[in-house]
């Protein structure tokens, strides 16, 4: 079990290594090109995460019942599963696509009334925004691939596009030899490029492994209910987190222009230590999934619990090293010796509280796999709604404890939904005769 596990952990783990190192690349690419070109991005980028969050519903619902089905060795099913989830998929993409066509200045002005600045950002909204459908087919598809056992084609593929992502940024941004380059245009064109190759590959892969082309008619399929029904929590959870990332950047910004900065570089930062629950949790969903198709009900408790065990082993290193070099860390993005102040109090604090975050990526993985999707939905609007956001304003503003008072909000809230998640998660699996019991008058 152990090498299954860090045989579907190890390459979700790279292929998200990789999707920072793309972020990072475009980044520098586009910084050639001023402070508004980054800042256009920027605005782009909010408006693509809020889209993200219905493909991402989209593709764990999906998941959900091809690991079961994939597991079960149940080809009908999971081809039913695949083509409900492509023409969700084709309907979301037409309809984001029109808005997009029909609102996107009045969308860009929402966000801010500097006209000059919003024509700037509309460049990269024609070719980005817009063609959205590019993003979320290659969101979904690679979390149907990944639900099937294959971590490693996706990786390949973002490696892939990576190569094409810097190929392109190179051309179009800077030009090469008489062609100048056209901007931030090109920026946009490369990325959405990259994601249609992408889209390509893995349709290919998903297609020579199932054939769902072969029997794909537009017409949805029976359990499309509970996949929606699987999918909405999912989604609500997601945009929560998004609208409740803006209040709780606002009052952030509130305190200060250095502890705003310093949160922005933390933040960076503590991302990379999310990576290792990251694929550990695909591999807990993955596995958990194929048990229950298989109606092996013995291992799930175990998948569980060695995914998180060795999950929270490397985010304990991670953490270990934020807590001794907390510094020399944040001395890499700003020289400003208050702001690293700020920033090597806050990865200490964080590097503390690692197992708790690691619950939170990995048993609410685990959760999912079980079709537990409103428990997560319920104690992540809490956490983030009364925990970190009134946490954020008595701490950090009524106290004046800055951004440290901030943090010390995040690890409440993380240690708060890590607990209770363990918790559901020990309930649920309490024994192989309950869940025995509970799936197979799920599926009568």
């Amino acid at each position: 079990m152990t090498r299954k596990i860090f045989k579907l952990a190890i390459p979700s783990i790279i292929e998200n290594i990789l999707q920072i190192m793309l972020s990072s690349v475009d980044t520098y690419f586009v910084a050639t090109l001023g402070s508004i070109a980054i800042s256009a991005v920027g605005v782009n980028s909010l408006i693509s995460n809020l889209y993200l969050t219905f493909f991402i519903a989209v593709g764990t619902g999906v998941s959900i019942l091809t690991a079961r089905a994939n597991g079960e060795g149940s080809k009908h099913k999971l081809r039913d599963n695949i083509q409900n989830a492509m023409l969700i998929t084709i309907g979301l993409s037409v309809l984001f696509f029109f808005i997009n066509l029909l609102f996107g200045k009045s969308i860009l002005l929402l966000i801010t009334n500097d006209h000059s600045f919003v024509d700037e950002a509309y460049l990269y909204f024609m070719v980005v925004i817009i063609p959205i459908g590019a993003l979320a087919f290659m969101t979904v598809l690679s979390s149907i691939i990944k639900s099937l056992g294959d971590t490693k084609s996706p990786m390949i593929t973002v490696f892939i596009i990576n190569v094409i992502n810097v190929i392109l940024d190179y051309v179009l941004i800077r030009g090469i030899g008489s062609f100048n380059g056209i901007g931030i245009i090109g920026a946009g064109i490369a990325t959405t490029f990259s994601r249609l190759v992408g889209c390509i590959i893995l349709t290919y892969i998903l297609n020579n492994r199932t054939q769902f082309i072969k029997h794909f008619t537009f017409c949805l399929k029976a359990n499309i209910k509970e996949m929606i029904g699987y999918a909405i929590p999912v989604g609500l959870e997601k945009i929560l987190m998004r609208i409740g990332q803006l209040i709780y950047g606002s009052l952030i910004f509130s305190i200060g222009i250095t502890h705003y900065t310093g949160h922005n570089i933390a933040g960076t930062i503590e991302a990379y230590s999310y990576l290792p629950a990251m694929g550990f949790g695909i591999a807990a969903f993955t596995m958990i999934g194929h048990s229950i198709g298989e109606h092996n009900y013995d291992e799930i408790r175990t998948i569980g619990k060695l995914t998180f065990l060795y999950s929270t082993y490397f985010m304990l290193v991670i953490g270990t090293v934020f807590f001794i070099f907390a510094p020399q860390l944040a001395g890499i993005f700003t020289d400003d010796p208050e702001i690293i102040r700020l920033v090597s109090i806050v990865l200490r604090i964080i590097a503390v509280f690692q197992p708790f975050l690691c619950s939170t990526q990995v048993i609410a993985s685990s959760l999912q796999a079980l079709g537990d999707v409103m428990y997560p939905l319920y104690l992540t609007g809490f956490g983030i709604w009364f925990i970190r956001i009134l946490g954020t304003y008595f701490l950090g503003i009524k106290l004046g404890y800055g951004l440290i008072g901030v943090w010390i909000s995040y690890a409440f809230d993380v240690t708060f939904r890590g607990t209770l998640l363990w918790i559901r998660f020990n309930k649920k699996t309490k024994s192989s005769e309950y869940l025995r019991k509970e799936y197979l008058n799920e599926s009568s």
